[in-house]
């Protein structure tokens, strides 16, 4: 209300298509889980001795085996099972078909960031989605504050030093987590830059903040990269 000439979050067209894919797959992630949770509980109760992890209910072979196991079975539990196995199954295909659309769309709307290394179509979505135009943020600077990645400055005496900050979106902060660990692991530059955080006497934790901080610099590049493009691309239709 002080200023009111702050720019506003806003999604529109195909980013708020984005925005609502991602969420409505995570409620249907959420769900999935929830039922996988109660089928394994009455696979206890049924054949105490079969071994299934949960992530393994996720795999048609595995699925199939469970509701070849549960046919054996009668009375209202293994009804119910079989009611959660066929369930299972329609929520793991609408997960992956919605996985495909998201992708496909940040293929059109995100090409730049989505070749970024560690960065995969699910987290190129989260981030367009929850950024909401990378527009209303004047530098990258200001994007790691909104993230939560750039480090909060406090003062003692006459000395400066710098806080965790827990706050800004915490979406935002996990994506970029995600993508940090990932290009951790794929080697190269990332690595390399770890391992020079921790020659200097940097923790691990505190050396992959300082790189989340640095992909939070590259991703508000990309992003602007690929808006930009984008309003070019439909300029040159209008025209």
């Amino acid at each position: 209300m002080r200023e009111p000439r702050l720019p506003v979050a806003q999604l529109e067209g195909k980013e708020r298509e984005v925005k609502l894919l991602v969420d409505h797959r995570e409620d249907l992630v959420g769900e999935r889980t929830r039922i996988q949770n109660r089928l394994l509980w009455h696979l206890h109760e049924l054949e105490p001795g079969y071994q299934v992890v949960a992530s393994g209910l996720l795999r048609t072979v595995v699925l199939s085996e469970v509701g070849t196991r549960l046919e054996k079975h009668t009375g209202v539990v293994a009804e119910i099972a079989r009611e959660l196995v066929e369930r299972l199954g329609e929520l793991t295909q609408s997960v992956k078909r919605l996985q495909r659309r998201i992708e496909a769309l940040m293929q059109e709307l995100a090409p730049t960031l989505i070749s970024l290394p560690g960065c995969a179509g699910l987290s190129a979505a989260k981030l367009v989605a929850e950024t909401a135009d990378i527009r209303r943020f004047h530098s990258s600077a200001a994007f790691a504050m909104h993230n939560g990645t750039a480090p909060i400055p406090v003062w003692s005496g006459n000395h400066q030093r710098h806080r965790l900050n827990r706050g800004g979106n915490r979406q935002l902060n996990v994506a970029l987590h995600r993508i940090a660990i990932t290009q951790i692991r794929l080697g190269g530059a990332a690595a390399a830059y770890i391992a020079r955080r921790l020659s200097m006497g940097n923790t691990k934790t505190e050396a992959i903040r300082a790189l989340r901080r640095q992909i939070s610099d590259e991703v508000y590049r990309r992003l602007r990269q690929d808006h930009s493009e984008r309003l070019t691309a439909y300029a040159a239709v209008a025209a």
